[in-house]
């Protein structure tokens, strides 16, 4: 899916280009009544979510969408910002802005629509505590996940964080290891996979999802959602928050309907935003 993203991305530049129109001003400001938004979406949970959008909510609205399904959370930013997608739906707003951070990029976080918990899985041991010394413990090697997974960590006594750490510590930030246990920082679409490798895991809420596993019943410890700042939103490009179509869009992934889709497809495994 991924590939023939990219490809169509590729032959809409260049059917741009021939006719000299702009990327951005074509596809990210997608307005009118025969506009098209092309969203970028990680399949699970994020595509599901857009999907009933789409067959049960957009007709209703006059709004046409299109969904792009990516397996990595890389490219949906990417594409948004070379103006081949209209909004992606993938992350929470610390990464979107350490990735604008780093890369340079202007994308803005424009509605709130989810969380999905992180939670530490294993198939060797049944608790946290459990985890014998020198254990090797996966996590996401991306900055915002990483310093998120050592925080599950620490909220349930596995090691203590250095005050003020924040979202973004990283293993410096360790001040105490009881277990001296060992950090095996992957891509996080890796992580599932991982299992089998190492003594227990951090994954991020879509990716265990899409991997069979129940964060609601099989993680063994979960994140707390009271004042999470890691809630799943629309983003766009700077600039185009007020388009009407993106308006809408964002109010119809948080109508009352789609909170029920949530409720009861993912039984509590994804939370809507309040």
């Amino acid at each position: 899916m991924k590939f023939r993203a990219i490809a169509g991305a590729f032959a809409l530049a260049l059917s741009l280009a021939a006719c000299g129109t702009s990327q951005s001003a074509t596809s990210t400001g997608a307005e009118g009544a025969d506009a098209v938004l092309k969203v970028g979406a990680s399949p699970v949970p994020h595509a599901e979510i857009l999907n009933y959008v789409k067959q049960n909510l957009a007709p209703g609205a006059g709004l046409k969408l299109e969904v792009v399904e990516f397996t990595d959370y890389v490219q949906p930013n990417v594409q948004l910002d070379e103006g081949q997608l209209s909004a992606n739906f993938f992350q929470h707003k610390p990464y979107l802005d350490d990735f604008n951070s780093s890369k340079g990029t202007e994308l803005s976080f424009v509605a709130p629509v989810h969380l999905e918990p992180l939670g530490l899985y294993s198939k060797k041991i049944t608790a946290p505590s459990a985890l014998a010394s020198g254990a090797t413990v996966a996590v996401p090697n991306d900055a915002t996940n990483l310093g998120r997974a050592l925080k599950l960590l620490a909220d349930n006594g596995l090691v203590k964080l250095k005050d003020g750490a924040g979202t973004a510590a990283t293993e410096r930030d360790v001040v105490e290891n009881p277990k001296n246990l060992q950090f095996k920082p992957l891509e996080a679409a890796q992580l599932p996979r991982s299992l089998e490798d190492v003594d227990a895991a951090v994954i991020n809420g879509n990716y265990a999802i899409e991997a069979g596993l129940s964060p609601a019943t099989q993680a063994l410890a979960l994140e707390k959602t009271e004042g999470n700042p890691y809630v799943n939103g629309l983003v766009v490009k700077t600039g185009h928050e007020k388009d009407a179509n993106i308006v809408t869009l964002g109010k119809l992934l948080q109508d009352p309907k789609v909170k029920d889709f949530i409720k009861q497809k993912y039984a509590g495994s994804v939370i809507a935003a309040e």
